[in-house]
């Protein structure tokens, strides 16, 4: 059984069915009966809610007996990036022989915003190319990734720029040292593997929506985009991708009406609780 982490079922659920809605507060009860039945503990799922509120993605109100939670600004910008490229028509495209480079310094005393920022350039398909020097493919527009650490980094201690790829200088051996290539094959193998005729064993299309939107996101965080030339004929991006176009598009409706059902209910049940 594939492994998921709470938060990252959370951030699909609330990616899919909180931001485009203007609806009232999601209570607690609800996070936690969809992530049981996707096989998370109420503890896990309770302790990932207050380490998403501490981080300021959402807000806690308490409404009679029960707690209820909605995005806030920063959880907000979060999920609708996250929402663009899980909805990219080619979310594994980059363009042949450019790739933008990011080199950065930081001290110790600031190691946390260190590791925020590679976790953010990982997510934008960046790997370290040799020490001090990161890389993707294609042009990433990095004031908009880097918008929420922007103000947080010291002057000058990171540089960017664009580059293309000199006649007799290949990238090609470059990126196959600083991305795992097998690994990545390996990850799309393992979606494969996990949804091909999982929606008609599921007794949920919320849950199957939720947990396939959360497989999509890790995918798409451990898929660098990598120029195709780079890359073996049997390359499995497009099997992926038609997969999971064909279970989003068959589970929307019915996972939609399941969430509001859900949340109605529950709403309901506080309501009678107060």
């Amino acid at each position: 059984m594939r492994s998921r982490q709470p938060r990252q079922l959370l951030l699909a659920l609330l990616g899919e069915f909180a931001i485009d809605r203007d609806s009232s507060p999601i209570p607690a009860s609800a996070f936690i009966e969809l992530l049981d039945a996707a096989g998370i503990a109420a503890p896990a799922t309770r302790a990932t809610l207050d380490r998403m509120e501490q981080r300021g993605l959402i807000a806690r109100e308490r409404r009679g007996r029960e707690i209820v939670f909605s995005p806030m600004p920063d959880g907000i910008a979060m999920l609708r990036e996250a929402t663009e490229r899980v909805r990219d028509p080619r979310p594994f495209h980059a363009a042949n022989g450019v790739w933008t480079f990011v080199t950065f310094s930081l001290p110790e005393d600031l190691r946390s915003l260190r590791s925020r920022l590679r976790s953010t350039l990982t997510w934008e398909g960046f790997a370290p190319l040799r020490d001090g020097l990161w890389v993707a493919p294609g042009e990433i527009d990095l004031t908009a990734a880097l918008e929420g650490l922007r103000g947080e980094l010291p002057t000058g201690a990171l540089l960017a720029f664009h580059g293309r790829e000199l006649s007799g200088f290949p990238m090609a051996e470059s990126a196959r040292a600083a991305w795992d290539i097998d690994a990545i094959r390996a990850e799309h193998v393992a979606f494969l593997s996990t949804w091909a005729g999982a929606t008609e064993e599921s007794p949920s299309a919320l849950v199957a929506r939720t947990m396939l939107v959360a497989d999509w996101l890790a995918l798409l965080r451990a898929d660098p985009r990598l120029p195709r030339e780079l890359l073996d004929d049997d390359w499995p991006a497009d099997r992926s991708l038609a997969l999971y176009r064909e279970l989003r598009a068959r589970t929307a409706e019915p996972a939609a009406e399941e969430f509001a059902a859900l949340v109605e209910r529950r709403t309901r049940a506080r309501a009678a609780a107060s």
